[in-house]
């Protein structure tokens, strides 16, 4: 076989199998991401019962199901993708087999074209006769080789034969179990699409009590509101303190540099914002510093907040998110709610932990239910509607610090408020911050 030849199919075998590796490699990771949907729906028909048993009607119901019905939905979708993965290894598997059949037929119809030519020439006489007709010596031996050449190759024929009949019992073997996985896999969507179905029937129905009830649903969003505007105004008086302390640290700083250097050379020296900062990348030792970053250690936590955007760790390891950040509309109504952060709903009692490192700078008690703010350099994060609290403040704690238990929220379920703001009391989305739970 040409040299040229041998490479284009060691290039095409190799495109195959890796081709074949990244398929199963995304089966996996569709498989996995399934597994999760399933535990995450788990936890969401856990909770809409919870609500159901709360006589009190709550947005909280209609926030599980919506949750409920995305979570279906991509369930759904990625069952899509299986079928459509198992639908292409079908058919490569079919045009193997096809590809093997016909390979093995002419490997047969060669193997007897040999055997149907020995049996013709059988004869001793016939097998010496063209020996000695060998015009010299070298020439015999080139027939002897010739001869023996040809007997290994019938039996090289023979092993082929039964080495692609093995290969083709095991390709069709395959091709029946990936045709039974494809049939088991559309009766899980067929449930699936039936549950959804179902829930977004259930959603319908809560959105139609949610329109007879509208009365009730702006009292609660009042009360909400009256919250988060009282957190909001604890948010803003802790950052403009911190702010304040934080200039007087500086101020001072500055006053005791410029009088060294009044000692030393007679000449007062400007302060210097980035004294203290070791190992900065250039990007940071050019920004310009708030003064809730006048020390080393406030720079350094802004930056490892900065740095961790969208990998925080969330600070429950359960739960499910029923208030997005923003404002939103109440289907089937003309109400709006405000959230400064997110809500996420979850077991009364469940532990909190700190999603940064950071020092605890607010400790109170909002609604009955505690609240706790952490400065991490010039970002805070607050974490409301806890029971208890394991932390005092001025503590330094890091992240994954248990800080407390989660309590009850205004609607008389558990739940946990969770914020993010910066030097400038301006509410950011948590959910940008923290990492995806996919």
């Amino acid at each position: 076989m040409p040299f040229f030849k041998q490479c284009f199919l060691l290039l095409t075998l190799s495109c195959l199998l890796a081709g074949g590796l990244l398929a199963q490699n995304s089966r996996e990771d569709l498989q996995k991401r399934e597994q999760e949907l399933q535990k995450e729906l788990t936890e969401l028909n856990r909770l809409y019962s919870e609500t159901q048993n709360n006589k009190k009607l709550s947005l909280r119901q209609l926030a599980i199901i919506k949750s409920k019905i995305n979570r279906r939905e991509e369930l759904v979708n990625s069952i899509n993708k299986q079928i459509r993965q198992l639908d292409e290894t079908i058919f490569l598997k079919e045009r193997d087999i096809y590809r093997l059949r016909r390979e093995l037929d002419t490997l047969k119809l060669k193997y007897a074209k040999s055997i149907n030519f020995a049996f013709k020439h059988r004869s001793n006489y016939e097998y010496l006769n063209f020996l000695f007709s060998a015009v010299n010596f070298n020439d015999a031996i080139k027939r002897v080789a010739y001869l023996r050449s040809y007997r290994r190759n019938r039996e090289t024929q023979a092993v082929a034969i039964a080495k692609s009949e093995v290969l083709l019992k095991e390709k069709i073997e395959l091709l029946s179990s990936s045709k039974k996985e494809r049939v088991s896999t559309l009766l899980v969507q067929n449930e699936q699409l039936k549950v959804l179905q179902t829930d977004k029937k259930e959603q319908d129905k809560v959105v139609e009590q949610l329109k007879g009830r509208e009365k009730e649903l702006t009292t609660q969003i009042r009360e909400k509101e009256k919250q988060r505007q009282r957190v909001q105004q604890a948010f803003q008086a802790i950052i403009r303190r911190e702010i304040e302390e934080a200039k007087k640290r500086e101020t001072a700083r500055i006053k005791a540099q410029e009088d060294k250097a009044k000692t030393q050379s007679g000449r007062s020296a400007g302060p210097d914002m980035n004294e203290g900062v070791t190992g900065l990348a250039s990007p940071y030792r050019d920004r310009t510093y708030t003064p809730l970053e006048s020390t080393p250690e406030g720079r350094e936590m802004s930056i490892n907040f900065e740095n961790n955007r969208g990998s925080l760790p969330w600070p429950v390891s359960s739960g499910v998110v029923t208030a997005h950040f923003g404002i939103e509309t109440i289907p089937g109504t003309k109400l709006k709610r405000k959230t400064d952060g997110i809500e996420i709903s979850l077991p009364v009692g469940s532990v909190v932990k700190c999603v940064a490192d950071g020092k605890i700078s607010y400790i109170s008690e909002v609604e009955g239910e505690q609240m706790i703010i952490i400065q991490h350099g010039k970002y805070f994060t607050g974490y409301t509607n806890l029971s208890s609290v394991s932390v005092n403040k001025n503590q330094e704690v890091k992240a994954g610090t248990v800080l407390g238990r989660s309590g009850v929220s205004i609607d008389g379920e558990g739940s946990l408020i969770f914020m993010i703001m910066n030097e400038k009391s301006a509410p950011i989305d948590p959910e940008i911050w923290l990492k995806s739970r996919k």
